[in-house]
């Protein structure tokens, strides 16, 4: 996976962020639009592992600062995107980032 998922641009992030004291870790909903269609749709209690696992998980092999960010896997909807397609990513119903593939 990681060839067809780590390539140049291929992980966009919002600009903004929610603060995570506005959440609860164990029940985010979030979800994907592929050209205004809805292609996945997942909830972090889905998680096979809570994200306090994860962070602890991933931080015995890599030294975890303020900023870094953990990519967990994803819901089903996983299809392949093409030049012109537009992707929209939202967090518990806010729109954290749009744009087209170029």
């Amino acid at each position: 996976w990681e060839i067809a998922k780590s390539f140049e641009n291929s992980a966009p992030i919002s600009e903004s962020f929610i603060n995570k004291a506005q959440l609860d870790l164990s029940g985010i909903n979030f979800e994907l639009k592929l050209n205004n269609t809805l292609v996945q749709k997942g909830n972090t209690k889905d998680f096979i592992f809570d994200i306090d696992t994860i962070i602890s998980y991933v931080s015995i092999y890599i030294p975890l600062k303020t900023g870094d960010l953990i990519y967990t896997g994803t819901p089903a909807g996983v299809g392949p995107v093409k030049i012109g397609d537009e992707l929209t990513g939202s967090l518990e119903g806010k729109e954290m980032f749009r744009f087209k593939v170029n």
